[in-house]
Parts: C-alpha cells; structure tokens; sequence
C-alpha cells in the first residue's frame, strides 16, 4: 500500500510508469483531489475530470508554465501556438480552420485511403510472418496518414514517430536535459520541412493529393483571419502529435491487450461486428493519454464537493477515471462488448479531440482488417514500454502471425 502524503506526479518512477493502474486506484479512493509538492492538484475520478473538461472557467493556456518549464525555445514556441493549449478566441479560430481537415468528404476520402494504406502493410506483415507490431505496423499506419494529410514526400516519413515522441516527451512531468534537448532539435527540424511544404503549397494550390488538408489550412478564413505562417508550422506539428503516437498506441496497446485477453480475442473472431465496441473498450482500458491539465480560471466546485482555488493548475488522470467503478462495472476487466462506455480517452468540451471520429475509423479499420487477415496471433519476445507517463504505449511489441 502507498503512503499517499509522499506521491508527487512530479516525481513518478519507472515502476509507475509501467503499471500506473494500482496507484491511481488507491487515489482516486482515497485521494480523489491529491495535492503535489508543487501545489498543483491531481485529479483521478471520473466525475471530477469530467467537470473539470466541461467547465468554461477552466484554461487550457499554458503560457506562464510553459515559459517557466521551457524558457525560451522552440518548444514554448510550439506548445504556446499549437491549438491545444490555447483558449478562445484564438482556440475557436484555429480550431473552427482546422476542423476543415474532419468533414464528412474528408473523412470519406480519408477512409478509402485508410483502407488502401492497412491492406499494403498486412501484405508486407504477412510477408514477415515474424514483426515488431510497432515497427512493422503500428508506426507505419500514422505515419502514411500524416504523410498524405500534410504532403510529407516519402523521403521524410521515416522520421516523424521520431519528431513526435521527442516533442511530446518533453511534456512529461520530469523531462531530463537530453530529452528537452531532443524535443527542440525535433521542433525545428519538423518546423523547417514544414515551412517548405506549406510555401510549395502556397505557390501550387492545385497540386494537392487526396486526403491532403494543407490546402485548406493555408487559404481557410475564419471570420476574415487566417492562419500566420508560424501558426500553420505549429499547429501542422500538432496535427503529428495528435494524430500519429496516438494512433500507434492505439494499435499497439489494443493488440497488447487482446494477447493477454485470448477470450476476448476469440470473441471478435466469432463476431466481428464487434470491433467498434472493441476500439472503445481498448482506448477506455489502455488510454493512449493518459494525463490532461488545465488552470482555474475561477474557484470551481468539483462534484466530489472539493473547491480548487482560482489559479490552480490541475492534473486530470483519464486512466483513472477511464476505470472509475462508480461510472464501470468492473471497471478492470477489458470486456469488448461494453455498453455503455463513457470513456473520456477522447477528452470533452471545447477541446474535445478534433480527429476522434478519425482516430475511431482508423482503429475499426486496422484492427478489424489485421485480425480478419491474420486470426492466430501469438507474443514473440518481450514488450518494451514508452516509457512516458502523459502518454501509454509499446516502443516494442514482437508477435507472430499465421
């Protein structure tokens, strides 16, 4: 049993990191709203998160901790311009241009292409026979998606899980020098390609593949503002982010899981209609984000009955709410057919995920096609985590297939 009085998610430890579930637990019973060295607050229930994703007089920018953490460098620069740490009005006009790339013709589009880019990589899987799912499919699925979404030419693809990690890395909760170091030499070098891209773009409006939404961020209006080139360099890294290690946690943790749950993987092969519920119970048990902040802007009243001053800044765990008994039935056994499943993977209010009804459709698709194609699945060495606490996945997964 912890001694609560001495967690500080300031100071988390590898064994934490690689099986947070039994200290987030004994939180969220018995310090629901825990406070850290540094005055911050820890939220771990359900109801607590929710509210507090759902509150307008919550903030989500970041500026001050941001300088504070960083200093001044690339990093500030990208996090304090990306649309995720920032609130209205600037949040609405980024957010409003960027939900262009998630119409539903998009989104068409984007599906046909998902499909094409899942059956050539299970061909090459089957080739393989023997894989790292991670290396060999997990990472290769965003990473085509991206490209083709921001008109990343082949010759770059094999670096963005890279610029990725190193980026989000950094917004750890302890962030070693060489991983800052790492995740401002990813800021610029991502940063520069990207501004290449975006000044082609420009000058060749026409040019623009199926799936790309460069176009429409570069020469999309929002009450007559659009985008300065720093804030499409930025907010297009944010769109790696998003969209890309998520994306391989999803996968990796969802194959992850159904290794250690053969009963449930025997349920999806009798009844693969199964696979949407399937997609959601793998993000509510292994939540690909695993932590969420925000500031007070306002004293605010939590449901727990708990007031957090104005100024506050709050940590929300959505693997501890994802697994809150008071919203789950056996809120730890991984159950497929789960209904209802109010998971908050996806976050809520405002800034609920821009490419949720993407990241759905992607899951669907590559897990549905990946266990239709390849039925007997089998571990094949030892899994390597991440690593990271914000954010849970493999680095390594080996299997076989048959």
């Amino acid at each position: 049993m912890l001694d609560l009085s001495s967690f500080d998610l300031n100071a988390i430890d590898a064994e934490f990191i690689d099986d947070p579930y039994p200290t987030l637990a004994q939180l969220r019973r018995d310090a629901p709203v825990h406070h850290n060295a540094d005055s911050s607050v820890f939220l771990t229930r359900h109801d607590d998160c929710l509210a507090t994703y759902r509150s307008r007089d919550m903030l989500s920018d970041k500026t001050e901790a941001f300088g504070a953490k960083f200093g001044e460098c690339p990093l500030k620069v990208h996090h304090t311009t990306s649309l995720i740490f920032n609130d209205p009005p600037y949040h609405t006009t980024v957010r409003k241009l960027i939900a262009g790339a998630f119409t539903p013709r998009k989104l068409a589009e984007m599906e046909r292409l998902i499909e094409g880019i899942v059956d050539r990589l299970l061909d090459r899987v089957e080739d393989l026979g023997e894989l790292d799912l991670i290396a060999d499919f997990g990472m290769m699925l965003p990473t085509e998606i991206i490209s083709f979404m921001l008109g990343v030419p082949e010759d770059y693809r094999a670096k963005l899980r890279g610029y990725s990690i190193a980026i989000l890395g950094a917004l750890d909760p302890v962030v070693p020098a060489q991983r800052m170091a790492a995740g401002n030499k990813a800021v610029e070098e991502f940063g520069a390609i990207l501004s290449d891209l975006i000044d082609h773009r420009r000058a060749n409006p026409d040019g623009a593949g199926e799936g790309e939404v460069l176009e429409s961020l570069i020469f999309g209006e929002h009450d007559g503002r659009r985008l300065t080139q720093e804030e499409l360099v930025q907010n297009c890294i944010f769109l790696l982010n998003a969209g890309h290690e998520t994306t391989t946690s999803l996968v990796g943790n969802s194959v992850g899981l159904f290794l250690d749950h053969p009963d449930q993987h025997r349920r999806l092969l009798d009844d693969p209609s199964l696979v949407g519920t399937a997609v959601e119970e793998c993000l509510r048990v292994e939540s690909p984000l695993q932590i969420g902040n925000r500031l007070a802007g306002e004293d605010i009243a939590l449901p727990s009955g708990t007031v957090i001053p104005k100024g506050t800044y709050i940590h929300t765990s959505i693997a501890a709410a994802n697994r809150d008994p008071d919203v789950f039935d056996n809120p730890d056994s991984f159950d497929i057919a789960r209904k209802p499943n109010p998971h908050i993977a996806f976050i809520t209010g405002i800034h609920v995920c821009l490419g949720a009804s993407l990241a759905r459709m992607e899951g669907k698709i590559a897990l549905g096609r990946f266990f239709e194609r390849f039925p007997k699945l089998a571990a094949n060495g030892p899994r390597e985590r991440l690593g990271l606490a914000r954010f849970r996945g493999y680095t390594s997964l080996p299997i076989r297939v048959k």
